[in-house]
């Protein structure tokens, strides 16, 4: 069970801080593995706190955090959280404009997941604010410094805040090696993820190898979800099938 959400830095549509108010938005969906957007370590405007750890100790989960942004002990950026073991592959930034150096800088996280055995690739990213921004980050997602260099036969999942919609130069590009987990299921039609008080766009997207078979996907409509932050989860459930066992001797 995967979820991704921007968490605005845990600020509601209410101008409320609360890292326990997301947390609840997530154990309502009981998921194993869960991407944030927007987290904040040890910034003024958040308290200090650090809300990597915190989210992670309600929901009694592991977790690892990628500062995209330092400015001295303030950090700010994107976090995974699992029950699973994670182990680091590489996380890093995604390039930039060279003639807008002042633009946020983006990056990704690329994980390994022992999920029972099963190794999964995770990658979690926020790509940028700029249509040819994004378009150089998701090349470089899709590149040989990133997963261009993965085998086939590796079960990988895509989460993030891309700020793109589909059809979209990077939902086309990435749903063309990793299908949208929205667009393969037939519960339902997709639906918008970017929320404030009104339902803008759906730009959070949750990708997956062929491997795995989408069993459900919801994007979280409760009050409690439509005030947390200005965007909504996106939960799915997936299955990978059963190992081939050995012929017996």
């Amino acid at each position: 069970r995967v979820v991704t959400y921007n968490a605005h830095g845990c600020v509601g549509v209410d101008s409320k801080l609360s890292p326990a108010r997301i947390a609840r938005v997530l154990s309502r969906h009981r998921p194993n593995i869960v991407a944030l957007q927007e987290i904040d370590v040890g910034r003024e405007r958040s308290g200090g706190i650090d809300q990597a750890s915190k989210i992670a100790e309600l929901l009694r989960m592991n977790y690892h955090f990628f500062p995209v942004v330092e400015e001295g002990e303030e950090k700010y950026g994107l976090a995974v959280l699992s029950f699973f073991p994670i182990r680091e592959v590489k996380t890093g930034w995604l390039p930039g404009l060279i003639d807008k150096p002042k633009l946020e800088p983006r990056g990704a996280q690329w994980l390994e997941l022992d999920c029972g055995g099963e190794k999964i690739q995770l990658v979690n990213t926020h790509l940028g604010l700029r249509k040819l921004e994004r378009r150089q980050q998701v090349r470089a997602l899709l590149g040989e410094e990133w997963l261009g260099k993965l085998p086939d036969d590796e079960p990988v999942i895509i989460c993030g805040d891309m700020n793109a919609l589909p059809f979209s130069y990077v939902h086309t590009e990435i749903s063309g090696r990793f299908p949208d987990v929205q667009i393969l299921t037939r519960e339902q039609r997709p639906r918008r993820t970017l929320y404030g008080r009104y339902p803008l766009g759906r730009i959070d997207h949750i990708f997956v190898s062929p491997h795995f078979e989408v069993r459900r996907v919801e994007v979280a409509r409760t009050t409690l979800a439509r005030v947390a932050s200005d965007h909504l989860p996106v939960f799915t459930e997936l299955k990978l099938p059963e190992p081939v066992s050995g012929s017996a001797s």
